[in-house]
């Protein structure tokens, strides 16, 4: 028995599967898979064990991963548990759920250095993006400025980060900040990213999980809005989808999105938008959807 799944969401290939697909899919063989969390900054998730291949997306600080194959290589094959993408990484970048705790926050600020300790003045570790998750066991202060002490003895600024159920009410303002960041196809961080990942992130500070890629959020995110007599009276945080991109409204005429042409987010009008893509690329809008927080 055979199904025909995509396999940016699926960890099933002929020759392995996850365990819970058996007597599902025909594969080699089936295995539970071992639950890893994200050691490294960032890392890129790819569909195929080789540097020389685009990334797919991009997995953050903290991030678990389940893993259901090593290779010889170094390349580790699993599921991102955030948002149930499938692909190759290196596994070095990767931990034992004991070296890295349960997540407590998350990082709300667009991008946070991590110190050995609690000292700005020290060589930082690595940088963390917005979205990234780390668990804090401690918190100090030194000459006035408060860190949040993590799990390995690592320290962040501590108003850099929120606890890890916070919500924001105005989840487009997080996009909003996110305006210079350069476009990065397959990027998930506010270091570089793409289309749908500009929505995921901001989305995912208001408290909504969306999939990762465009095609998906077009499908699934939120609610649709008639678009038979032409579009509906906007509002801000409505999705507009083409075919292979979306944005976000920020007001009734204003669209915000991480874009090719600038090569950045960036903000203009909708009606601008529209038609440089018409006549570019010769689609038209092809969705258009409502988030509802939960």
């Amino acid at each position: 028995m055979t199904e025909s799944l995509d396999r940016r969401l699926h960890p099933v290939r002929p020759d392995l599967a996850a365990k819970a697909y058996e007597g599902r899919v025909t594969a080699d063989r089936f295995v539970e898979g071992e639950t890893r969390r994200v050691a490294a900054d960032l890392v890129d998730l790819k569909g195929a064990p080789r540097p020389d291949k685009s990334i797919d997306t991009q997995a953050l600080f903290g991030e678990t991963v389940t893993v259901y194959e090593e290779n010889a290589e170094g390349w580790a094959w699993g599921q991102l548990a955030t948002d149930g993408y499938v692909g190759w990484m290196p596994a070095s970048a990767l931990a034992g759920p004991a070296a890295l705790s349960l997540p407590t926050h998350r990082v709300m600020a667009l991008r946070t250095y991590r110190y050995p300790y609690a000292e700005l003045k020290s060589p930082p570790l690595g940088i963390l993006s917005l979205g990234a998750l780390v668990s804090v066991v401690d918190r100090q202060t030194l000459r006035g400025l408060d860190y949040a002490v993590l799990s390995d003895g690592s320290a962040v600024v501590e108003r850099h980060l929120v606890p890890a159920g916070h919500r924001v009410e105005d989840w487009v303002a997080v996009a909003e900040a996110l305006t210079g960041t350069p476009y990065l196809w397959g990027g998930r961080s506010s270091l570089g990213l793409d289309c749908s990942a500009l929505v995921q992130l901001a989305a995912q500070a208001g408290g909504m999980a969306l999939p990762r890629d465009s095609d998906m959020q077009e499908t699934s995110a939120g609610e649709t809005l008639d678009i038979g007599n032409g579009l509906p009276e906007l509002e801000r945080g409505d999705l507009i989808f083409w075919k292979g991109h979306v944005g976000i409204m920020r007001d009734r005429e204003t669209l915000i999105h991480a874009n090719g042409f600038a090569m950045a987010v960036t903000s203009e009008p909708l009606a601008d938008v529209a038609r440089r893509i018409r006549e570019r690329e010769g689609h038209a809008i092809s969705t258009v959807r409502r988030l509802v927080a939960s």
